[in-house]
């Protein structure tokens, strides 16, 4: 593997921390467990096949750390391409996902972060890409992500006057 994309996946290792294990299920007889490629989630920071995934690292860091993984993906050059979000109802969380390009080498990182869905918040990294400022409010928009710290969090694609977030889970239109 490329020597910079190891040397930013050890750097932005020091951010991850590890995602927690999956419980056995409710209903799993006493004394089972899953199987071991089950339990285990992915490593919190993975180099991936760019062809297979369409990036070439994958970073989750938690969501105090997500400023830190934007200065240094600042300070190596890059430049944000989207950002957006999951809702993951089921799990009561939604999921900040931050994509980043490099100019001048074929390079693209994705950065994650989880946050609970019923306060859903996250500091905004347009300070340190002014770009990000749209796509944030895309993402307040659609899925009520709010962005700590945002110069304006106005609607950006939906009325002025919305009062919903077409792209969370539990949305329902008006029949």
């Amino acid at each position: 593997m490329n020597g910079f994309i190891q040397a930013l996946a050890d750097e932005m290792s020091r951010l991850c921390q590890p995602a927690p294990a999956t419980p056995p299920p409710a209903d799993a007889p006493a004394g089972e467990t899953p199987s071991a490629a089950a339990a285990e989630p992915p490593p919190p920071c993975q180099i991936t096949d760019y062809g297979k995934r369409g990036f070439h690292l994958d970073v989750t860091v938690p969501p105090d750390r997500v400023v830190d993984a934007a200065h240094i993906l600042d300070a190596r050059g890059f430049g944000i391409d989207c950002v957006t979000g999951v809702d993951w109802i089921a799990s009561g969380q939604m999921e900040v996902v931050y994509d980043y390009f490099h100019p001048t080498a074929p390079w693209r990182v994705v950065v994650r972060a989880r946050i609970p869905r019923d306060r859903a918040e996250i500091q905004t990294v347009s300070h340190v890409f002014p770009g990000a400022n749209w796509h944030e409010r895309e993402t307040h928009d659609f899925f009520d992500i709010r962005f700590i710290g945002h110069p304006d969090l106005s609607p950006f694609l939906l009325p002025e006057d919305s009062d919903f977030h077409p792209l969370r889970k539990d949305f329902t239109p008006l029949p």
